[in-house]
């Protein structure tokens, strides 16, 4: 088993920034990436951003490119989500996730709510 525990979220007023974070513990030897996805209220759950743990690849969803940058520690086995010049179709639960060998998503953090203000 993973276990995965964010933090960083808020409210923020439009055009601000905020910085999220995801701590992996347990059997992490077993994935091989790291992504964050965010679900709005009656909305499906939505990729965001991920990241292998060698940092070689990276991948954004379209509605987030040039404003939000993933990024990994390996030693603290912590992932982190920069996102500035938030929108206020931002404003959802963001949830941290780790990628297994066969490419599914299958661990899941909490979430953290992330309120962007017009």
């Amino acid at each position: 088993q993973v276990q995965l525990v964010e933090s960083g979220g808020g409210l923020v007023q439009a055009g601000g920034s905020l910085r999220l974070s995801c701590v992996a513990s347990g059997r992490t030897g077993s994935t091989v990436a790291m992504g964050w996805f965010r679900q709005a209220p009656g909305k499906e759950r939505e990729f965001v951003a991920a990241i292998t743990w060698t940092g070689d690849s990276t991948d954004y969803a379209d509605s987030v490119k040039d404003r939000f940058t993933i990024s990994r520690d390996n030693v603290k086995l912590t992932v982190s989500l920069q996102m500035n010049s938030l929108r206020p179709e931002d404003t959802a639960v963001y949830y941290c996730a780790a990628q297994n060998i066969r490419r599914r998503f299958e661990y899941w953090g909490q979430g953290t709510q992330v309120t962007v203000s017009s």
